[in-house]
């Protein structure tokens, strides 16, 4: 007789992990399928995002600034430090003790909970009255090869892996993508980057730190396109002046290895035939959603021609009782959307009405400085037709970034003519990350920029940069 559980989470990323813990503390039976294997073989919880993702790459963000500001910046403060050199081992050293103690809490977690580990892969055999049938292989208890369980509801949180590219096969060595470029043993001399996302500029600025000359090729004529396009354009004046090479609107052709190192043949964006010569490549032009090899047809249903799983507002997939979420279904491959979405949905099976605004969904690109926004782009809402209003602020009038010498960048706001509510937040300077949250905060509640405006704020604080821009809104800033 197999096991029974009201609910089974396939996948334990942020969105599956999340959406087990919630269930278990609404008084459900939960287990959570997970096959994730570290280099040493070791299973391991938090999917991609703790273990070569979101995690890994924030604490080799955050080393290689630490190098960066020792070998470059110190001297502004009338610090002298002679003969800085970085260990690299070291340094992957302590981003691999971080994975694993956030690994580990998870473990934790679901112990506390009460949540069953079911190790290996998961995949649909069918259904019958008790409810879906759900295949276990890899590594069952007592070394079983395989075990079937019974779920009342089924959270399918399976993820995604980086997309390749054909032609050129990542061995991630001198070729990478995301999980192989966490792990170089040395910096490149020279580093060339496929793709101007967001992974492609988090890595190529660790890299460009750590000393490697860095080129990165981006097939969009345009550069972070779903940004503001004030802030793309102070975003690529800032990795102009710290070195990133960065090329748009560019066709790649043929990429071929050696012992030397890669060499990438390429068009330029007027058309003109160029060769880029590396030690190293790394290939970031997205991600796709894990859908394969789950058996979805068993229980009649089946990824689109992308290969999302089809969800309404609440994650239902078309056959009841199955939902899905995170990377596997529409929207942005965003750990926190993840999240989000995984509490709504076993809030759901648990009889609650939740409900996510995608719209107040902040996207952070954790370079330096950092990049983050919420809400519409200026240039969509001109596109809408939609009568705005704007007010932007500059770090460098700020007392606080001035003293912490990270005076770059601005808050811009954009907020409704007629009604003044905000609309969208785009901010580029050092903790963009947390000062977005604000933002958020205010757009859940559809507050006007005279509410931000009319906060007291903390002096000095980079926070002041977020009100004088929502003065800024109707032309009252008080400090420019």
């Amino acid at each position: 007789m197999s096991k029974e559980f009201d609910v089974v989470v396939i996948g334990a990323g942020p969105g599956g992990y999340i959406a087990a813990i919630r269930a278990a503390q609404l008084g459900k039976t939960v287990a959570c399928i997970e096959k994730w294997k570290n280099p040493a073989g070791t299973l391991k919880l938090g999917g991609t995002c703790l273990n070569v993702g979101c995690i890994p790459s924030k604490a080799l963000l955050a080393s290689s600034e630490e190098f960066e500001n020792a070998s470059h910046h110190l001297a502004d403060h009338g610090i002298s430090v002679e003969n800085v050199s970085v260990d690299i081992s070291k340094m992957m050293g302590r981003k691999d003790g971080i994975v694993e103690k956030m690994t580990k809490g998870i473990e934790f977690l679901f112990r506390k909970n009460k949540i069953t580990w079911l190790k290996g892969h998961g995949k649909f055999t069918g259904k019958t009255d008790a409810g879906v049938q759900i295949e276990v292989s890899g590594e069952g208890e007592g070394g079983a090869s395989s075990e079937v369980v019974t779920a009342k509801n089924v959270i399918i949180a399976t993820g995604s892996k980086a997309r390749h590219l054909p032609g050129i096969p990542v061995d991630n060595k001198l070729i990478a993508d995301n999980e192989g470029a966490l792990s170089f043993d040395t910096a490149p001399k020279k580093l060339a980057v496929i793709g101007a996302g967001v992974i492609g500029l988090e890595l190529g600025s660790v890299w460009r730190r750590l000393g490697a000359d860095v080129t990165v090729l981006e097939a969009l004529p345009e550069f972070l396109g779903a940004a503001d396009q004030a802030l793309a354009k102070e975003a690529a004046k800032q990795f102009k002046k710290q070195g990133l090479d960065i090329h748009v609107g560019v066709k790649v052709g043929e990429v071929k290895t050696s012992e030397n190192g890669v060499t990438i043949a390429y068009t330029d964006k007027d058309g003109n035939a160029q060769t880029l010569e590396a030690d190293r490549l790394i290939v970031s032009v997205g991600r796709v959603p894990n859908t394969d090899n789950l058996g979805l047809e068993a229980i009649g249903l089946k990824a689109n021609e992308r290969g999302f799983i089809d969800v309404d507002d609440h994650c239902a997939t078309a056959v009841p009782n199955v939902y899905a979420i995170g990377d596997v279904v529409r929207g942005p491959m965003l750990a926190h959307k993840a999240e989000d979405e995984g509490v709504l949905v076993a809030e759901v099976i648990d009889g609650q009405k939740p409900h996510i605004d995608y719209n107040c969904i902040p996207w952070v690109i954790y370079t330096e400085p950092e990049i983050a926004w919420v809400g519409k782009t200026e240039q969509q809402l001109k596109a809408e037709g939609r009568e705005i209003k704007t007010g932007q602020f500059p770090f460098m009038a700020n007392g606080r970034a001035l003293g912490i010498n990270k005076a770059d960048g601005f808050v811009k706001m954009i907020a409704d003519a007629k009604t003044d509510e905000l609309l969208g937040v785009h901010i580029i300077s050092a903790n963009a990350s947390d000062l977005i949250a604000e933002a958020v905060v205010a757009m859940e509640f559809k507050a006007a920029s005279e509410d931000i405006g009319r906060i007291c704020h903390p002096h000095p604080s980079l926070s002041e940069v977020m009100r004088e821009a929502a003065l800024a809104v109707d032309k009252r800033a008080l400090n420019m």
